[in-house]
């Protein structure tokens, strides 16, 4: 790269810029980014991603307000209203109206309160055991990746087994031995899925273990651990951020499946996979919006956090287009 400096010969002149003002100027133009600030900034500039990213702040903010909402509307989470006010005469939900902005159940009551509460469930549930997931995967894959050999023979025999499991055939056998709630869930969630995490950590591992730094620090009497944990793990950071904003609408849908197969969170509490199934009984009779809205929830949560992993992932990707837009 040249660049044209060209320095007043008259110090006197107005207008005259020093050498040394323009090579640092072009220097600040030319300066180097991290490829951590490359990946923020290509994901700043990612329309879908910041929408959808707007989309998840909201939902969370739903969810840390859910009392806040009931108490507006004046109806608690579990509260019932008969008929007239949360049923009909014959006993079915009523619609949306003033007094319920989107209808009751068929226990009349509020399906707005109701959705608020379901999604901290959702939340709690998708984010923790998406950590519980990759943390495992990661411990796990590093383990295998590194030492190699047997360990790494019977790590990824166990990661193929679990694989090959049907994992909602799997989480429906152990929740209904262990029983439902929200801790079991987690658990179930979280453990079995953290086998495709494992392997792609695997992977990485495999092609840094040989690294000149790795044996350079191999040379210098570090252990295994520690080579993995400060050497090796900062340099798979990014697939391990990718995969676990991948996999959080994953696991928000795994709990939706399974409480409503009626083995996920037990009643009363709100949840969006149980409101669902609870729906089908009325849904027959006109009651659309008992369907309609927490479906809603629940597609309008698993696309806002799909599109933002999307967005995650190419921003990691250096192979991914154009930085800026």
């Amino acid at each position: 790269m040249t660049f044209n400096i060209q320095e007043s010969a008259d110090p006197g002149v107005s207008g005259a810029v020093p050498a040394q003002t323009q090579v640092v100027d072009a220097a600040k133009k030319i300066e180097g980014r991290s490829p951590w600030r490359l990946a923020v900034q290509r994901l700043l500039h990612d329309k879908a991603s910041m929408i959808s990213l707007s989309v998840i702040g909201f939902i969370i903010l739903v969810a840390i307000c859910a009392p806040v909402v009931a108490a507006i509307t004046g109806h608690g989470p579990n509260q019932q209203f008969y008929s007239p006010v949360g049923l009909d005469a014959s006993g079915q939900p009523l619609g949306p109206s003033n007094h319920f902005l989107l209808g009751t159940d068929t226990l009349g009551r509020d399906i707005l309160v109701r959705i608020a509460y379901g999604a901290r469930v959702s939340l709690i549930v998708g984010v923790l055991a998406s950590v519980i997931s990759v943390a495992t995967g990661a411990i796990v894959g590093l383990a295998a990746g590194y030492f190699g050999g047997l360990t790494d023979t019977l790590l990824a025999r166990l990661m193929d087994w679990l694989l090959a499991i049907p994992f909602l055939l799997l989480a429906i056998s152990l929740v209904t031995v262990i029983g439902p709630g929200l801790v079991v869930l987690l658990i179930v969630i979280g453990f079995l899925g953290w086998a495709s995490v494992g392997r792609i950590i695997r992977g990485q591992v495999l092609s840094i273990r040989e690294k000149e730094y790795v044996e350079a620090a191999r040379s210098l009497g570090a252990g295994p651990w520690r080579i993995m944990f400060i050497d090796i793990l900062p340099n798979v950071i990014a697939p391990i951020i990718v995969y676990t904003s991948l996999l959080i609408p994953v696991s928000i849908v795994a709990e939706a499946s399974l409480s409503f197969l009626n083995v996920g969170i037990p009643p009363p509490t709100s949840d969006w996979g149980a409101m669902i199934a609870d729906s089908q009984s009325v849904f027959e009779y006109g009651a659309w919006w008992y369907l309609v809205f927490p479906s809603l929830a629940l597609l309008i949560t698993t696309l806002a956090f799909n599109i933002f992993g999307d967005g995650v992932r190419d921003a990691f990707d250096p192979r991914g287009g154009q930085l800026f837009v």
